[in-house]
């Protein structure tokens, strides 16, 4: 029987945690990288990836993706997120986790509900004060070109 393997906390991987759990964002790796390279000068992208998917594995942290490239958070409650349309950004909403949603399921349902997710769409305040949100609304009024 094939033995799995240990997990073991490095210091590199308890500088990124650290990072994560510190933070409501929800960086990239790159990201993550640009930050945690300040204590870690030594440390490679690579490096960071591949500790990004060993702390996912172990559950300590979450990975989001879609939108572009995948975002980690080091908060593992259950809770809610908003997500710029224009930017992509992620992050924590302060809103209290809606118990009914699941027992409604469930009721509807013939499905054992184990939890639910729940993302607010938006533009983020950097987007709206630069303009993104009218630039999408001209070229969705544009249509497709021919």
């Amino acid at each position: 029987m094939k033995e799995e393997p240990k997990f073991r906390m490095t210091s590199q991987r308890q500088v990124i945690l650290e990072y994560l759990r510190g933070h409501i964002d929800h960086p990239t790796a790159d990201e993550v990288f640009r930050v945690v390279r300040r204590d870690l000068p030594r440390i490679s992208l690579a490096t960071v990836y591949r500790n990004l998917e060993t702390l996912a594995e172990a559950g300590l942290i979450r990975r989001y993706g879609g939108y572009g490239q995948r975002r980690y958070e080091g908060n593992s409650d259950q809770h809610y997120h908003i997500r710029c349309l224009g930017c992509g950004r992620l992050e924590d909403t302060p809103l209290e986790r809606v118990a009914y949603l699941e027992q409604d399921a469930k009721k509807r349902s013939r499905y054992v509900i184990t939890g639910h997710d729940l993302e607010f769409q938006g533009f983020c305040p950097d987007c709206q004060s630069s303009g993104v949100i009218e630039s999408k609304r001209s070229r969705r009024r544009a249509g497709p070109r021919a």
